[in-house]
């Protein structure tokens, strides 16, 4: 028999929002989402996980087990307070002292600029591979919003190219954003894998497999309205796009207009933006709207059971975990062609994915799946079964090679005389 191979003990660094934050909430989205599960699948694996955040609250506790070999841990980097997210440069060097004076690990995988910036140089110091994965790479001031964040701090760009010069590999969610980083990072494709992201398809199930309890919040708000509702489930910022959503529910005739339900909350930097979301619905003379506030997954699971239609608007992204959410969850999406989203929605077969902006278009798109049932059926089915292809087993075994490759490699492919950005 062959001898089994060796557990890992693997570093996951997410310096500026904790995995164990329900996406939606603050500056957690869908790379909290892809961080928690891939590790809890690693996990399932026999690896030994170790997630590193930065402490947000003088609650927390030093360490939470959130499964089997999964442990989430709280570094002091600056103030134990919920900070806007550019704030988190500041505390780069504090919380690379921090993660430094931890017991090594066998390799450290970073998600974020902010965190590649705290753990390569402790990657290099301890000698072990460096991974990194983006989640979203900085578009120059300017730039049209389809390009992606913005530098919210100074030295984001130059610490994005850095990254992708010297870390050991690269890790992209989607083909689009592996094309990102060689286009916009110069980083090199034999350096950088495209792991897909997976769907938890037994919690994120059609309604006919399981139905929502009476009093939900899928029973209540299906009960709202005669013409049922769609969902945007995304952080409340103008990167995600709910002005498109907005005034194209209200471009729908009103006597076939769903209700909207936007599931998220705006972060510390963006405060003020559910009221002027507010505010703009009631000057597009949309009543319907309702806001729910960040969801844990098995209510943003109820929710997306009961709705007709899942709306992805966003102006960049570079997957797009909500419209797989919903594809497993049997329910169409109809979704802007930015980044992996094409990749996330098969345009015609499990959705419509528009190239437009233009609300009228996207009221005309939804309106042909809500008149026509036979269609809406056909494209919910095609949903299923493209996610159920998809799962987060096979995207931790991918994480696995990955690693392994690096840790067989003898040359590492790293390069120790380069001076840290």
């Amino acid at each position: 028999m062959f001898p089994l191979e060796k557990p890992l003990r693997i570093a996951l660094v997410c310096l500026h929002t904790s995995p164990g934050t329900d996406p939606g909430s603050g500056d957690a989205g869908g790379m909290n989402v892809v961080v928690r599960h891939q590790a809890e699948a690693l996990g399932a694996l026999g690896h030994s996980v170790t997630i590193l955040t930065r402490r947000s609250s003088p609650v927390q506790p030093l360490l939470e087990y959130l499964a089997p070999g999964v442990i989430l841990q709280f570094l002091d980097a600056g103030p134990a307070v919920a900070l806007a997210k550019g704030e988190h440069e500041r505390y780069i060097e504090d919380f690379e002292a921090a993660i430094g004076a931890l017991e090594p690990f066998d390799i450290i995988h970073s998600h974020h600029w902010f965190s590649g910036m705290a753990a390569l140089p402790v990657a290099r110091t301890w000698d072990i591979p460096h991974v990194q994965s983006f989640h979203s790479i900085a578009a120059e001031d300017g730039s049209p919003l389809a390009a992606g964040e913005r530098a919210e701090s100074p030295g984001r760009m130059l610490g994005e190219a850095w990254l992708a010069r010297e870390s050991d590999s690269m890790v992209a969610i989607s083909a689009a954003e592996a094309a990102t980083i060689s286009g916009r990072l110069d980083g090199r494709a034999d350096r950088t894998s495209i792991v897909l992201p997976g769907v938890d398809s037994q919690l994120f199930s059609p309604a006919r497999l399981r139905q929502p309890p009476a009093g939900s919040t899928a029973a209540a708000t299906a009960a709202a309205t005669a013409d049922g509702y769609v969902v945007v489930a995304a952080r409340l910022q103008p990167l995600k796009g709910l002005d498109l959503a907005i005034h194209a529910i209200a471009a729908l005739p009103q006597g076939r207009r769903p209700e909207l339900v936007i599931a998220g909350d705006a972060s510390v930097d963006y405060a003020g933006y559910v009221e002027e979301l507010r505010q703009l619905a009631e000057e597009a003379g949309l009543s319907d709207i309702r806001f729910v506030g960040a969801q844990s997954h098995a209510k943003l699971a109820e929710l997306f059971r009961g709705a007709r239609l899942v709306l992805v608007p966003s102006h960049s992204e570079t997957y797009g975990l909500v419209a797989l959410e919903a594809a497993a969850s049997g329910v169409p999406v109809v979704a802007s062609a930015a980044g992996g989203l094409r990749e996330a929605v098969v345009d015609g077969i499990t959705g419509l994915v528009l190239d437009s902006r233009d609300p009228q278009v996207w009221a005309d798109a939804m309106a042909q799946i809500l008149s026509d049932p036979t269609r809406a059926g056909e494209l919910a089915q095609a949903a299923r079964e493209h996610a159920l292809r998809l799962d987060w087993t096979r995207s931790a075994a991918s994480l696995v090679r990955v690693y392994r490759a690096l840790l067989d490699d003898p040359i590492k492919a790293r390069r120790h005389d380069h001076a840290v950005a």
